[in-house]
């Protein structure tokens, strides 16, 4: 797949996450969590969830086309990020069409899927988290961070990463902030399960 259209259709539903899931969900609980849901993303206390092109609240679903306003306007929510938690936030501008393609959508979430398998297996006690700042999923264990990204401004495409809060050295340490493989590298839950399971051994080690 076309790598700048898996970027766009990433930057939208980035904004989506942050401006219509989490922000709203912020200014009515307090909350700025998400989780992954079926086929897709949704709120930690809240009934909206991205699935597939669409979101869905109840039985009413709204396409993922326009800009954020537009489908906020849609869904009789207010649009906008949490205010004054943090400093990093989707690069997509508030009037920007949004461009989500349904094939590089569909990967995107199926990383994401993939990625909470596997953290429910390698630490079935802790709870995946879905990030908005970062659009990412990760738990914590022992001052070790776990997780799977569908990219950034630093590794463009989906990956795992395992990112220790004090660096460690080693072969296996191959990113500035610990450890990454790319999507490519772990076609399925198992694998990514396993990498984490190394990253654990190696960070112990």
């Amino acid at each position: 797949m076309d790598e700048h259209v898996m970027v766009a259709t990433r930057h939208c539903l980035h904004a989506v996450a942050e401006r219509l899931l989490a922000g709203p969900q912020y200014r009515e609980t307090g909350e700025i969590r998400l989780q992954v849901t079926p086929g897709g993303f949704g709120q930690f206390s809240g009934p909206l969830r991205v699935e597939g092109t669409e979101i869905v609240s109840g039985d009413r679903r709204v396409p993922l086309r326009g800009s954020i306003g537009d489908v906020a306007a849609a869904l009789g929510v207010e649009a906008g990020e949490p205010a004054d938690l943090y400093a990093e936030h989707a690069e997509f501008g508030a009037d920007a069409p949004l461009a989500v393609d349904p094939a590089a959508a569909g990967a995107l979430l199926d990383w994401f899927a993939r990625g909470e398998k596997a953290m429910r297996r390698f630490a079935p006690s802790e709870e995946p988290i879905l990030w908005p700042e970062h659009f990412d999923l990760g738990i914590a264990l022992d001052e070790v961070n776990y997780g799977v990204s569908p990219g950034d401004s630093g590794h463009p495409l989906p990956y795992a990463y395992v990112g220790p809060w004090t660096a460690r050295e080693g072969e296996f340490w191959n990113a500035s902030f610990g450890a990454i493989r790319t999507d490519e590298q772990l076609p399925d839950a198992d694998a990514v399960a396993a990498f984490l399971a190394a990253g654990r051994a190696a960070a112990a080690g």
